[in-house]
């Protein structure tokens, strides 16, 4: 079995499919044991895994040693050859992972199941958006993302990185990081860091009003959440500062400021004072 974690196998392997990185598409192929052997750890109790854009097949083939099923969608047709000799045990499929039924492809496995993926960066956010959706049939989420992403993710309350989508997903999420990935673990490597996070979903489902509030909460993140308020909501300022004092914070908090249970607050109080929602 060829080791793609090794630079020069991964190099001759690419070479003899024809394949190489589109910059384009933002590809660059994993290429470090270290950064694989903390993947596949994270996902070793996993009954079955589901992979979002294999590539060359990398983290493909070493998951698809310690599971008993593995299904991977990828949507380049020359990967898809490659595939079937780096990952042969492993069921690939032509898919479009921002169109592709995840829910419907990981009720074929078996729990407790995985979620993998090293995200493409021009749809990083929307991908998150559908893996976030599908929280429900799987157990652990292994993504890797730009170390940029990675830390607005991983941001708290009072921190300059904190933003709609930390909270977003903090919601949603027990989220902790499992590795860093410098340029060099890439080949080609590319010109920032990336890091992988662990996503365990919550119990509790945040509501959709919940949602909305964080969005229109971080409208303009320079803006007092009094401000941002009034203008998704379209309600008088009185009823902004009414409720933003009703849920304990100041009138003069900003977005980034809030902390979760401060957020969930403001979300009750707006819901119990009528908000349309």
């Amino acid at each position: 079995m060829v080791d793609l974690t090794d630079p020069g196998s991964l190099k001759a392997f690419l070479g003899r499919h024809g394949l190489t990185a589109d910059k384009r598409l933002g590809q660059h192929f994993l290429c470090s044991s270290r950064v694989v052997g903390a993947i596949v750890e994270r996902l070793s109790a996993c009954q079955g895994v589901l992979e979002i854009g294999p590539g060359p097949g990398v983290l493909t083939a070493n998951i698809g040693r310690v599971v008993p099923k593995m299904i991977a969608i990828e949507l380049d047709e020359t990967m898809i050859s490659a595939l079937a000799e780096s990952a042969p045990t492993v069921d690939v499929r032509k898919a479009d992972a921002l169109k592709a039924d995840l829910a419907g492809l990981l009720r074929e496995l078996s729990p407790p199941r995985g979620l993998v993926s090293n995200l493409p960066y021009y749809i990083t956010g929307p991908l998150l958006t559908r893996i976030a959706e599908a929280r429900r049939l799987y157990d652990v989420a292994i993504l890797m993302m730009q170390k940029e992403v990675a830390e607005r993710v991983l941001a708290g309350p009072r921190t300059s990185e904190r933003g709609s989508l930390s909270v977003y997903l903090q919601a949603q999420f027990q989220i902790e990081k499992v590795v860093s990935a410098p340029a060099g673990a890439f080949l080609p490597p590319p010109k920032v860091d990336s890091m992988v996070l662990q996503f365990r979903p919550l119990e509790e489902d945040p509501s959709d009003h919940f949602f909305k509030l964080v969005r229109f909460g971080f409208a303009q993140p320079r803006k007092t959440i009094v401000n941002n308020l009034v203008g998704g909501y379209r309600i008088e300022r009185s009823t902004a500062v009414e409720a933003t004092l009703q849920a304990g914070l100041s009138d003069l908090a900003r977005p980034q400021e809030l902390t979760m249970s401060e957020w969930q607050a403001l979300d009750t109080t707006l819901v119990s004072m009528g908000v349309p929602v």
